[in-house]
């Protein structure tokens, strides 16, 4: 079964300081940890973080109207910052491997398992 890790982070610019840049480089470097643990498990189908919600454009179509929204989206409290998708057997184990996850000390990782957009 595919499950996806989203890594839900609050909203913000990027490090400034020295010390908040070390922090992130730190950060970084172990989520790729962990991304390469997932591969060589043979687990993980995908990977990638995503870029500032900043540079994001929203589409709809209403009423057969077109509109685009650029970002940020200020509204949002939190953007999805990156994902992890894995084949695992059950629940408990992306559970477990999101509990695993370093983003989870300093963001919130969302569990959920893919399915059909349609059930027809």
């Amino acid at each position: 079964m595919s499950y996806m890790l989203v890594v839900m982070q609050t909203g913000g610019g990027k490090p400034q300081t020295v010390e908040e840049k070390r922090v992130a480089a730190e950060r970084m470097e172990r989520m790729l940890s962990f991304g390469a643990a997932l591969q060589a498990r043979g687990i993980l189908q995908a990977a990638d973080s995503l870029r500032s919600d900043a540079e994001g454009v929203r589409v709809e179509r209403r009423d057969g109207k077109l509109s685009f929204s650029d970002g940020p989206f200020t509204e949002s409290k939190e953007i999805i910052g990156g994902f992890f998708l894995v084949d695992v057997k059950t629940r408990e184990e992306a559970l477990e491997l999101a509990t695993q996850c370093p983003a989870a000390e300093w963001s919130t990782v969302e569990v959920r398992q893919s399915g059909p957009c349609f059930d027809g």
